[in-house]
């Protein structure tokens, strides 16, 4: 996440600011609390994000043919990559559509910022997580 400059140079490209909002788990024994990005929110115009992003073809295989792989081989070696979606950068030119407002503290001014990696809550996301795999 970084902060906006104040001579924002795309002053003519679209831009996005994406409702998020805390959701909390006090069950859980990680992560008490994650944010959650709501990229199907529509705008003032009446356009979401996810309503005018492509959201790219099918690039894995369906979860049966995935399972009947595994009757092949005496092995199998799996794993999972942790934080898959925070490892995948968006383009700079492209950041100006993932900006959310924040601020630590009620008391505190609001700030403006552009997410730098790909969101989870947006449609594209899945397609660009597992063609970036």
């Amino acid at each position: 996440m970084s902060p906006l400059c104040e001579a924002d140079v795309r002053k003519e490209s679209p831009k996005f600011y994406m409702p998020h909002h805390a959701v909390l788990k006090e069950t859980s024994s990680t992560i008490k609390m994650r944010v959650v990005f709501n990229g199907s929110e529509k705008s003032s115009n009446g356009v979401s994000l996810n309503g005018i992003s492509m959201i790219g073809p099918k690039v894995q295989d369906d979860l049966f043919d995935i399972v009947q792989r595994f009757r092949l081989h005496r092995i199998v070696i799996s794993a999972d990559v942790v934080k898959m979606y925070r490892q995948i950068w968006v383009h700079p030119d492209d950041r100006c559509l993932q900006r959310i407002l924040w601020r630590k503290t009620p008391d505190q001014p609001i700030t403006s910022y552009e997410l730098n990696t790909v969101t989870y809550g947006t449609v594209s996301t899945p397609f660009l997580a597992t063609r970036c795999l």
